[in-house]
């Protein structure tokens, strides 16, 4: 069961049920099912408090995943701070939307088993992302 709430934010507007399915779809891909996976759209402020009191760290970042996974059932907590969403999504000239189906899709891939903090394993997940952005695509056509 996938879950999506906000703090101190309001939700981003999306077909959540088509978000679930491509979500599936993309754990699929990686031959895992979708157990728990709670979703939660803040702020920096909130994501910087967490990032301080779990990771000991003192930044911003766009997302924290907290990986509950066991065997091919991945769950897991996802916080999101839509402030750095759109901030990055103006960086880097995407729309606010599908910077943030990316890091949506960025919070499950790493539920999968996809890193990318060591050497090319960046790229992986880029390339992970990209092919999840393109099933939307796909899904949102039907």
């Amino acid at each position: 069961m996938i879950s999506f709430d906000a703090k101190n934010v309001k939700m981003p507007e999306f077909d959540y049920s088509k978000v679930e399915i491509w979500l599936g779809e993309v754990a699929a891909v990686h031959d895992r099912m979708i157990g728990n996976i709670n979703y939660l759209f803040c702020d920096d402020d909130e994501i910087l408090k967490v990032n301080r009191q779990f990771l000991n760290h003192d930044y911003f970042t766009d997302i924290i995943t907290f990986d509950y996974s066991h065997k091919k059932r991945v769950s897991g907590d996802i916080y999101i701070s839509l402030d750095t969403v759109r901030s990055n999504a103006e960086d880097v000239k995407v729309s606010y939307d599908s910077e943030l189906l990316r890091v949506i899709a960025h919070g499950l891939l790493h539920l999968c088993g996809i890193d990318d903090k060591g050497p090319g394993e960046r790229e992986i997940m880029e390339r992970e992302e990209n092919a999840s952005l393109e099933m939307w695509q796909r899904m949102k056509q039907l």
